[in-house]
């Protein structure tokens, strides 16, 4: 499995990222990355854990050294290392998840949140709060090619993802109503990991290192068949929309921590999401 290991070569670090833009902050001597083969299936990594006082710095991918174009966030102490710490009206985002959308048949999302009771929106009211959302112009009613948020309180938390292929079909993969999931919102740590599995067109949601026991299913829809080119922006503890001012529910922003986060272009298997919990990875 990956474990975590910081380079002290600036002169590698600079192979590994001399296809991206040449304008980014200047690379420090710490730099946290996961071991990924080239090719390998972890196409996006941010740890989250830099020592410098930049935050851009501190927010990097460690799969392509892909900056944040912004990053308004403070830091705090995380499941391991640095956590982001998410605040109202207030994201991390990025250009690009890297090659993930055009490489991801099947996919995994995994990341750290911690968020104290109910979620609420930009005012104040109950409503959802982002982990992410990949706003794009692909014309979805949306404004995105995927969303993925929590919505409720510590006694009945739900969990809802959404995703839009490049011919706008979507699909909502939701654990709420009767499927609601307490114990989410308790102020503590807890692992997600969100695994699509292209040959049976379901996701399933491990919570803790356990899957859930409702699976959702998207037809016979295969292969996820995101549209790259249309993702205009990788929105870390975002909506896609920008009525920051407003209740807005794909403006909602994310006001409790994130830590860890990972995609992957392939479905783990419940041994290496089980790894990643146990690992605090």
């Amino acid at each position: 499995m990956k474990n975590i290991f910081k380079f002290s070569s600036l002169a590698l670090l600079i192979i590994i990222s001399s296809c991206q833009k040449m304008e980014r902050p200047e690379l420090a001597a710490d730099y946290p990355k996961d071991i990924n083969t080239p090719g390998g299936t972890l196409k996006f990594y941010a740890a989250f854990d830099g020592s410098t006082s930049n935050p851009l710095m501190n927010a990097v991918d460690s799969i392509r050294a892909n900056f944040p174009a912004d990053n308004p966030l403070t830091f705090v102490t995380g499941i391991s290392g640095k956590a982001l710490q998410g605040a109202n009206k207030k994201f991390l985002k990025y250009a690009k998840p890297n090659d993930w959308a055009t490489s991801a048949s099947s996919f995994t999302i995994s990341v750290w949140f911690k968020k104290d009771g109910q979620t609420t929106n930009n005012i104040g009211t109950n409503g959802p709060e982002y982990i992410m959302s990949l706003k794009a112009d692909n014309g979805h009613w949306s404004g995105a090619s995927l969303l993925i948020f929590l919505e409720g309180n510590n006694a009945a938390g739900a969990v809802k993802v959404m995703v839009a292929d490049k011919n706008n079909a979507d699909n909502w993969f939701t654990w709420e109503g009767g499927s609601t999931i307490p114990g989410l919102l308790n102020n503590a740590w807890h692992h997600a990991a969100f695994v699509y599995d292209a040959a049976t067109s379901t996701m399933k949601l491990y919570i803790d290192g356990v899957q859930n026991a409702n699976t959702r299913a998207w037809g016979t829809h295969g292969p996820i068949n995101i549209d790259n080119s249309k993702i205009t922006e990788v929105r870390v503890g975002g909506g896609p929309n920008n009525s920051f001012d407003s209740d807005d529910w794909l403006s909602s922003t994310f006001k409790g921590q994130l830590d860890q986060l990972r995609l992957y272009s392939s479905a783990l298997s419940v041994a290496e999401i089980s790894e990643l919990y146990t690992g605090k990875k």
